[in-house]
């Protein structure tokens, strides 16, 4: 935060395609569901996202819970701190960071911090298929899950967090990217992405305009956004985020 009386400045833009929002100008929230916790809502149908997004941030001995709903799917993963997950009625299981999970409608997912907690949760529809089975429940950790080379190269890492399966009608990945390195194309697509830069920096195209990124910023992509990244700085940039995939393109 800057002195009150500087002017200031900031990197957000907004536009009808894409958003790019430093987590400094998110002013913070609360969710009836989630006592005592600092809530930031990072995208929403407001917005013009598809889904929701949420950064949440239990403070020690906190708890909360997003209830069960029949139409709603639910992705979690723990950016810092460790504690507990409890999905519906099962059994409590601990996570720590790189943790997530991904769970079908009808499933609440309670999380409980013995100590301060951030975490990612994102929801959104569940698009069923004729013949296509509703998914289960997995959870996993992203230390787990191998890092493979992406485009020819291995400066970029791929980490697919959920199945390339029909079964999940949503992706959840992470890009590791080596400083210097970058996509080497500008995209162009249907899918609709939710992206948390989790560490490093680096520029982001975003329709016509290339823009400085760092850790803790969090981009909207809509449908047919022009979109590409070129990592900089010291260290590795990382980020993940979502997509929709393996589905019909509805709207006709």
């Amino acid at each position: 935060m800057r002195l009150h009386s500087s002017l200031v400045h900031s990197r957000t833009r907004v536009a009808p395609r894409y958003a790019l929002m430093p987590l400094e100008g998110y002013p913070v929230s609360k969710l009836p569901s989630w006592p005592g916790a600092e809530v930031r809502v990072l995208a929403s149908p407001a917005l013009g996202a598809n889904f929701v997004q949420y950064l949440i941030d239990l403070p020690a001995t906190a708890r909360g819970q997003f209830p069960a709903d029949e139409r709603i799917e639910t992705f979690s993963y723990v950016l810092s701190g460790r504690g507990e997950h409890r999905e519906g009625g099962r059994a409590k299981r601990q996570v720590i960071p790189g943790s997530f999970a991904f769970t079908p409608p009808r499933t609440a997912n309670e999380f409980y911090a013995p100590e301060p907690m951030r975490l990612m949760v994102f929801q959104k529809r569940y698009q069923a298929s004729p013949g296509i089975a509703l998914f289960n429940a997995i959870h996993g950790n992203e230390s787990d899950v191998s890092g493979i080379p992406w485009a020819d190269t291995d400066k970029i890492k791929l980490q697919t967090l959920i199945p390339d399966d029909f079964q999940y009608d949503m992706a959840m990945n992470i890009f590791t990217f080596t400083p210097g390195f970058g996509l080497p194309i500008v995209e162009t697509h249907v899918m609709e992405h939710g992206l948390l830069f989790l560490q490093g920096k680096g520029v982001y195209r975003l329709g016509d305009e290339w823009m400085e990124v760092e850790k803790d910023d969090f981009i909207w992509m809509g449908p047919y956004c022009p979109q590409s990244f070129y990592a900089a700085g010291e260290h590795p940039a990382k980020y993940i985020y979502y997509k929709d995939v393996n589905r019909e393109i509805g709207g006709l």
